[in-house]
């Protein structure tokens, strides 16, 4: 089982190694993030952390019973009861329902913890997996776009 962990300073290094293994497994569906982002990763977990304290977002790991990091849970530009949320699961843990799981986790955490009442993602048509996770966690799409020059959906979920 895995659990999620809001964000922490001790975090860091866990993190940065969970980034780099599934750098190239996330690059298959989403951009990559570049080397400056490896390269300057104390300062962007710091920036992370402050605007996580601002409550501007929402950072959050999913963990093993192990403690060991296979996904992140992220909601993001947090504001009048909304927040965009985004996910990825590390390429060693995917096709065992943790995505599926992890977002009804953040969907209650969303509702309770932090007052929010809707959640938006995107997600662009070759992730087909992420569409199925969004659907079983009762998002319903809305609509379509460009999103990083690839056709996507994006999707709406009413959670309080």
């Amino acid at each position: 089982m895995a659990h999620l962990e809001l964000v922490r300073a001790d975090h860091a290094d866990a993190l940065l190694a969970f980034e780099r293994e599934n750098r190239e497994y996330f690059a298959a569906v989403i951009p990559d993030r570049g080397d400056d982002y490896f390269a300057e990763f104390a300062a962007r977990h710091a920036r992370l952390l402050e605007w996580q304290a601002a409550g501007t977002d929402f950072f959050h790991v999913l963990v093993t019973d192990q403690d060991e990091i296979v996904g992140r849970v992220n909601l993001v530009e947090v504001a009048d009861g909304s927040a965009e949320l985004g996910y990825r699961i590390a390429g060693a843990a995917a096709g065992k329902g943790l995505a599926t799981a992890a977002v009804a986790e953040i969907r209650e955490l969303a509702k309770t913890a932090y007052g929010l009442t809707t959640l938006r993602a995107k997600v662009t048509l070759d992730n087909p997996a992420s569409h199925r996770v969004l659907e079983r966690n009762g998002f319903v799409a809305t609509g379509e776009l460009l999103l990083n020059g690839k056709p996507a959906v994006t999707y709406l979920c009413e959670v309080g």
